[in-house]
């Protein structure tokens, strides 16, 4: 009966190497799989410094880009703030020039009476002066004629 533990030992060992073998075979392939992963974490981490360093360069170009436009920005605010002024002085002399305007309709308005009494007063002294002076000329020739 000992042989048979001899034997059952003998293919005990046999397993057992087999199993070490198949175990010593995949951890083989678990090393090659893990050196290919490490070396493309070391692939993604150079990708990665590269993109850090574009993104920063473009985070800065973004940022003189803001400046740039900020500062044209509140250029074109003063030009419009000035526009802005101009509109309100063009609106302030139409409002003086319909002032004037109204003064001038209700100045006349309230003279237009008294202005045409001149005007007639002015043709009446018009015609007394023709008339004195019509009378004068005949006078003239009359006397011009007597001599």
């Amino acid at each position: 009966m000992t042989w048979i533990l001899y034997i059952s030992a003998l293919i005990a060992a046999i397993a057992f190497a087999v199993l070490v073998g198949y175990l010593v075979q995949t951890l083989k392939a678990l090393r090659t799989t893990l050196d290919n992963v490490a070396s493309t974490v070391d692939s993604l981490e150079q990708q990665m410094t590269g993109i850090t360093r574009e993104t920063e360069r473009l985070l800065n170009n973004t940022n003189k880009l803001t400046e740039d436009i900020q500062g044209k920005s509140q250029a074109l605010d003063i030009v419009f703030d000035q526009v802005k002024e101009v509109g309100t002085s063009l609106g302030t002399l139409n409002e003086s020039f319909k002032n004037i305007s109204n003064q001038v309709v209700s100045g006349t308005e309230r003279y237009s009476d008294q202005v045409e009494k001149v005007v007639e007063w002015s043709s009446a002294l018009m015609k007394i002066w023709q008339k004195w002076k019509v009378k004068q000329k005949a006078t003239e020739e009359y006397l011009e004629h007597k001599d």
